[in-house]
């Protein structure tokens, strides 16, 4: 799961918060001892996939926010998944670092054959890495199609239902990698 507030802890360090994605691989009690070398490995490997390797012994409280939802990714890939979750997981970057942040997962997703489903409020994201948009309204699927089906007419009827019924931006939803 790659959240929308990083969920980090800011005192330890990088590579304790990208190891955290390995404890539920181990029982209560052996948590409570250090990590395997094998589990350091996978953490160091998923901290270099997302060119945070040179951060590794960093404390979290030292990084930006895109550099935060970077360790996010890495924790979540230190659990070897076949499937990630990712809610607004760009939410709170500013558009440069949002699009760095999404190539990145689309391209790690693309790689490791790992299906992404990401909730959205940036269409323009969706539609640039998506290989299936969903757009939700009130609960309801009003649209779902491959990125190039998604017109403006869409959009702005996903929006204006919004508008009408006084209530929250629908979310475009997307899937990365369907496999």
């Amino acid at each position: 799961m790659i959240f929308q507030q990083h969920q980090l802890i800011g005192r330890l360090s990088v590579l304790q918060n990208v190891l955290m994605g390995r404890l539920g691989y181990h029982s209560t009690l052996r948590t409570l001892f250090p990590l395997s070398k094998e589990d350091q490995s996978i953490g160091l490997h998923s901290l270099d996939r997302v060119g945070l390797l040179h951060k590794a012994l960093s404390r979290v409280d030292e990084l930006s926010g895109g550099q935060q939802q970077r360790v996010g990714i890495a924790r979540a890939l230190a659990q070897r998944p076949a499937l990630v979750l990712a809610d607004e997981p760009v939410a709170s970057l500013d558009p440069a670092t949002a699009n760095k942040v999404l190539a990145l997962l689309h391209q790690i997703c693309k790689e490791d054959g790992i299906t992404a489903v990401v909730s959205l409020h940036q269409v323009d994201l969706a539609k640039r890495y998506a290989d299936r948009i969903v757009g939700l309204a009130h609960g309801k699927v009003v649209f779902d199609a491959i990125p190039a089906a998604l017109t403006q007419t869409h959009v702005t009827e996903l929006y204006e239902q919004k508008a009408q019924l006084n209530s929250n931006i629908p979310n475009i939803t997307h899937n990365h990698c369907l496999t």
